[in-house]
């Protein structure tokens, strides 16, 4: 697949195929995207927690809450629906000030080699960050304020270019396919 194609398929996906498992190989790649991600001033502060097993992405699963911007009966996944794997990104109380940087390039390149190999993603920040730091023994000086989900998407999301001042909330159409507003590429940049 070429890049724009890559680029335009990673979308945000809430529905997965919770039957079909992520190999070992495809977690490794996933994981490897980390450590070739650019980082302010090379700081490499970011930990990541690779949770692997089922009954661990479960109780992580049971933790987070999805889809803010849709009712609750269409955006949380149901049962058979759900991620199969997850990934903790995790931040030392001492990161450089580039840090949310960091964690931008970190997660773009973990999404990129996931959706390289038809694994949808969702990143979240919605979840009991207590219990989670709990639940993942968080080393001390760390915090974890996103995870990122994964699994083979059940659902198509795409792309619908909108003008400056339409809607830009994502929504379900009448298939029950994501539909992600973008503004059109004049409405974001000023070229001089």
């Amino acid at each position: 697949m070429d890049l724009q194609s890559l680029l335009e398929k990673r979308r945000t996906y809430r529905k997965f195929d919770e039957s079909k498992p992520i190999s070992a190989e495809d977690r490794e790649a996933i994981l490897q995207a980390v450590q070739t991600a650019s980082s302010g001033m090379n700081r490499q502060s970011l930990r990541f927690i690779s949770v692997e097993s089922q009954e661990k992405v479960s109780r992580v699963f049971d933790l987070t809450h999805w889809a803010a911007s849709l009712p609750a009966d269409q955006g949380q996944p149901k049962p058979g629906e759900r991620p199969v794997y997850f990934v903790a990104v995790c931040a030392h109380e001492k990161s450089s000030p580039f840090v949310d940087v960091d964690k931008g390039l970190a997660i773009s390149n973990m999404t990129l080699a996931a959706m390289d190999r038809g694994i949808g993603s969702c990143i979240i920040g919605n979840f009991n960050h207590k219990k989670m730091q709990e639940l993942l023994d968080i080393g001390e000086g760390y915090t974890c304020n996103l995870v990122v989900a994964f699994g083979y998407p059940t659902i198509t999301s795409t792309i619908k270019e909108v003008a400056a001042g339409e809607d830009l909330s994502y929504y379900l159409d009448d298939d029950g396919q994501y539909i992600v507003p973008k503004l059109k590429i004049e409405d974001l940049v000023r070229r001089v």
